[in-house]
Formats: C-alpha cells, sequence, structure tokens
C-alpha cells in the first residue's frame, strides 16, 4: 500500500469532508444485511467513521450489484467525478472476470477509463485488490482475478491513487468470512474491510489485526459440508451460472444504493 500524504490524524491537516463510492455488489454492501432489509457494508461504516470526524460530512454510494466495468464507467464515473469528493474509491471490473467470456485487454481499458476521468477530480482516489476465497468456483478465475489487480497496481502507481489489498489478506480468504452464497463477504469481513480502507487513508488502527483470521475451529463434518454444497448449488450457483449464460444481472433496473452527495449520520446498527 502507498501512504497517504494527506494524514486526517495529523492536527495540521483537516479530515476528508465528503466520500463517494463506485462499483458493484461488493461496494454496495451485499452480504450485510440490516433488518430493514437493505445493506450496509464496508462503504458504509468507512462513512460513519469518516463522519464522526467531520461535522457536515457528506456521502454518496452510486454502487449497484451485478454492474461490469462498461456500465460502472457509462452510468457511474461522470457521476462520481462531477461531486468534487475529497475521497473516491473506485471497485470494478471483477464481474467481468467471472463472465463465461471475458476480453481482459477491454476490461483493463475501461478501468484506465474510469481512473483517468475520476484521479484528477477527487482529492484521493482509492483502488482495491478484492479479496477472493479460497474454492473450486473461482479457482478457475483466478489467472484474470490477478491480471486485473496487476492492472490496478500500475494504474495507481501512475495515477497517485491509493490501493488497499484485500487479495492478500489471509483473514479475506477464510470462508467464514463469506456468506452462503460464496460471493460476497459477511458483516465481520465487510467490517474488516472498512478497517483496511481506513488504514490506507491514514487514520490510527481501530483494528490492527484485521488481516489476521478467526482462530481455527472445528471444520463440519462430512455430512454437513455436502449438505451446505448441495444449497449453494441450488439456491446460488446455479442461478449465477444462468444469469451468466443470459447476459442478465442481479442490478437490472435497480438505482444506485445512494445517488446523492448528502450529509451522512452514519448506518443503521
Amino acid at each position: 500500500m502507498r501512504t497517504n500524504p494527506l494524514n486526517p490524524t495529523n492536527p495540521k491537516s483537516p479530515p476528508y469532508t465528503s466520500l463517494v463510492a463506485v462499483g458493484d455488489s461488493f461496494t454496495e454492501g451485499m452480504s450485510d444485511l440490516l433488518p430493514d432489509g437493505s445493506y450496509r457494508g464496508w462503504a458504509d461504516l468507512l462513512a460513519a467513521r469518516m463522519a464522526a470526524r467531520a461535522p457536515g460530512f457528506r456521502y454518496a454510494n452510486l454502487a449497484v450489484r451485478g454492474k461490469l466495468i462498461g456500465q460502472i464507467v457509462d452510468e457511474q464515473v461522470d457521476t462520481a467525478a462531477a461531486m468534487r469528493a475529497d475521497v473516491v474509491t473506485l471497485v470494478g471490473g471483477l464481474n467481468d472476470t467471472l463472465r463465461p467470456k471475458c476480453d481482459m485487454g477491454r476490461v483493463r481499458g475501461l478501468l484506465e477509463e474510469a481512473v483517468e476521468r475520476l484521479a484528477p477530480s477527487c482529492g484521493q482516489l482509492v483502488l482495491m485488490r478484492s479479496p477472493g476465497r479460497q474454492g473450486p468456483v473461482l479457482e478457475r478465475f483466478r489467472p484474470r482475478m490477478e491480471e486485473l489487480f496487476a492492472c490496478v497496481d500500475e494504474l495507481a502507481a501512475r495515477h497517485g491513487a491509493l490501493v488497499v489489498d484485500l487479495y492478500g489478506a489471509p483473514s479475506l480468504s477464510d470462508p467464514r468470512q463469506w456468506d452462503v452464497d460464496r460471493l460476497h463477504l459477511t458483516a465481520e469481513g465487510h467490517r474488516r474491510v472498512a478497517e483496511a480502507v481506513w488504514q490506507t487513508l491514514g487514520h490510527e488502527p481501530e483494528d490492527p489485526d484485521w488481516r489476521t483470521p478467526p482462530p481455527t475451529a472445528a471444520p463440519p463434518a462430512w455430512v454437513a459440508r455436502r449438505a451446505a454444497d448441495v444449497r449453494f448449488a441450488r439456491q446460488h450457483l446455479l442461478p449465477w451460472v444462468g444469469r451468466r449464460l443470459t447476459g442478465r444481472s442481479s442490478g437490472d433496473g435497480r438505482p444506485a444504493k445512494r445517488p446523492e452527495l448528502l450529509p451522512y449520520e452514519g448506518p443503521a446498527a
């Protein structure tokens, strides 16, 4: 990770006063489910911390589940750039790598376009190497993911962006940090991501050990594991494959989570 030249913990430097989050389901907050049926997620948790230190803090979250990098560029990037926020987070491209067919050259080009438009418009652009759990479902896509992350590193170096390395964090490859769909983080996983971004922005750690996995627990019995695999395949994997094959998305017709840059008082408990 690079070190932020503006350290908000330094009393001579003002805290960040606005945050805009750009991306897909990871940034929308799935599967950190609240009692009212909405999703919280790492970006909301980060905004709450920042708001506690900056009166009048404003926050927008333009993320929509299922979006490909081309849709993020077309639907979110210009809106985010126009907000002129202190901090913009951009996480995108992973959904493209999970498609049966993926033109990685096009993905890299679109990500570069997004960075080139966002970096000059904000005080600090933050990119991420997304987390990836262990398991056979994502293993076949891992070379594409790592190609995407190499592009992230190169763009960050060229445009002065910060990079949060979630992919290299042992805690976030632990299956216990992932929801039953095996594609989205649990509430605890999102908390750890918020901590990672918080530290990358230069704040003093609230959880210095966010990279450390929880204590090892006894693995479930073979029968329980197989039953969980069957439920996962029926409830999540097959519908996901069906959407990939037909070009549909879980975010079709869904509006942005928080489309305007407005004062933020923090997520629900």
